[in-house]
């Protein structure tokens, strides 16, 4: 039996267990307030989602989705430095390599921590389809 939802009634949905799954249900929400992309995402299929495909639609999304995509990104970076910072205290080894331990976040370009690109969503599709 479909039920219906209201229009804007947050569905809540069950937790990845991904440990971004925060940014990804903020990234999702961001870019389903763009008319044109939430249509896009529609009507894709799983595999023009996981080619890749859907994350060049990216660049027709409206500015305020652009720059609160940038916004987001800058955060969760934040959140992964303060991570690492956290785990370089605990080790206290001087002889950490940053960039090392940043490619361990492959749901996100962290060459480019200060705008959100096609090629994070992207590596967002990527990282969450291939767990």
């Amino acid at each position: 039996k479909g039920e219906g939802h209201a229009e804007g009634e947050k569905v809540e949905n069950p937790d990845t267990g991904l440990y971004y799954d925060e940014y990804l249900r903020q990234v999702i929400d961001v870019l389903e307030t763009d008319k044109h992309f939430r249509e896009k995402l529609q009507t894709a299929d799983i595999e023009e989602i996981k080619s890749g495909k859907l994350s060049k639609e990216l660049d027709l999304v409206s500015h305020h989705v652009r720059t609160r995509l940038d916004e987001l990104k800058r955060q969760e970076v934040a959140r992964l430095r303060m991570l690492i910072k956290a785990k370089m205290d605990s080790v206290q080894d001087t002889g950490i390599d940053h960039q090392a331990l940043l490619k361990q976040f492959e749901h996100l370009n962290h060459q480019n921590p200060d705008t959100f690109e096609p090629k994070d969503l992207d590596m967002l599709i990527k990282a969450v389809s291939t767990r």
